[in-house]
């Protein structure tokens, strides 16, 4: 039982600890909508020749739509190497488009954020996050970037902004605007909408789907909206499992404790055998006699359960220190109400199962055999 215990405590701990990292990765309150490039066919996957994806004009749409509060926006990613004034240096960054809104934990740290004219006018601004602008500036000369003119595969930027970010890659945002339909086909743009309250959720995802088909019609069908609480599901599946199988493996020393149990019994029923008889002379019935071997067994078997359980807590306590030194993780076990349910519905099954067959053996007995014995 300690054995148990010790084990579904690591188990709980190792789900908590997953769901506080897919906590601080990711926002539960996200919908995600992309758009499907490609489709399977006999198991094969197959790049699209044509499908639909979402622009600037068609978020700016959707997201009036919304009638709940919440926050959103649009980005397309790629890979490019840019181009720095007459030294030529270059720069291989992440190319972002954004309609509007920088990625969440973005946040421009000089020079100023897009507005509503950079996404209608003929220039062409960019922001780039601090890594970017001390690799093509230098660490102390990176505020010096606003202003200069960047090249990117032909378009000529204008540094308008400097943003602090949470990524340790060099990044550029552009106004997802200016991109061109085949760099949109090529990188489906994505939008992310972060609602304020999680019960927002699924009315904000009704009302993006009638967006899509107000502004997709028939090609509707080519986007996929997404939450994050499908991680949580998958982790929760994948742990409850691993729980189970951990459970039946570690069975096998319940099951060996519960056979040491009946043998224990049935050892006190060779032993107390005139006991047995003399009680049932006075008036015993079979009940009685099978009542109290019962009883005797639940107590013995709660007994040691209590035993292993304590066992498998300060068990597990003193394995911690050692997991954390090994692995350098912050792991913790977690004590649960649920193992202790565990435990004592063992107990009870243990009791009542390896305690029935010696319960019953003594029941049967003859007195005036029994008596005759002694």
């Amino acid at each position: 039982m300690a054995a148990l215990v010790a084990i579904l405590c690591l188990i709980d701990g190792m789900e908590k600890f997953a769901k506080e990292q897919i906590n601080t990765t990711t926002s539960l309150n996200s919908i995600i909508i992309s758009s499907h490039a490609t489709k399977n066919v006999n198991g094969i996957v197959l790049k699209k020749d044509s499908f639909a994806y979402i622009g600037y004009a068609q978020f700016h749409a959707m997201r009036l739509a919304l009638t709940k509060p919440s926050s959103s926006y649009l980005f397309s990613s790629q890979s490019i190497e840019i181009g720095f004034d007459e030294k030529s240096k270059k720069v291989v960054s992440m190319l972002y488009g954004s309609g509007e809104m920088l990625k969440p934990g973005t946040e421009v740290k000089s020079g100023r954020a897009f507005d509503s004219l950079d996404f209608r006018n003929d220039s062409l601004g960019a922001i780039v996050n601090v890594v970017l602008a001390e690799a093509l500036m230098g660490r102390d000369s990176s505020a010096y970037l606003i202003g200069r003119q960047l090249n990117l595969k032909g378009r000529t930027p204008r540094v308008i902004g400097i943003a602090k970010s949470k990524s340790t890659n060099p990044e550029i945002f552009l106004p997802l605007s200016k991109f061109s339909q085949a760099e949109l086909k090529n990188y489906p743009p994505v939008i992310v909408v972060e609602a304020e309250n999680l019960e927002d959720i699924e009315p904000i995802k009704a009302s993006l789907n009638r967006s899509l088909r107000k502004e997709f019609g028939d090609f509707a069908n080519d986007f996929e909206l997404m939450t994050n609480d499908f991680r949580l599901q998958q982790a929760e599946r994948g742990f409850r499992l691993f729980r189970v199988i951990m459970g039946l493996i570690v069975g096998i020393s319940v099951l060996v404790g519960g056979i040491g149990v009946m043998n224990v019994l049935l050892i006190s029923v060779t032993q107390r055998t005139s006991e047995i008889g003399v009680r049932k002379a006075m008036g015993a019935k079979r009940k009685d006699i099978l009542l109290q071997f019962l009883t005797e067994s639940i107590t013995i078997s709660s007994f040691g359960s209590c035993c292993g359980l304590l066992l498998g807590i300060f068990g597990t306590m003193g394995a911690i220190p050692i997991i954390r030194a090994v692995t350098k993780i912050p792991f913790q076990a977690s004590y649960t109400w649920n193992t202790i349910g565990v435990v004592a519905i063992l107990a009870l099954l243990v009791g009542i199962i390896f305690g029935t067959y010696p319960a019953m053996r003594a029941s049967r007995l003859d007195p005036v055999e029994a008596m005759r014995r002694e």
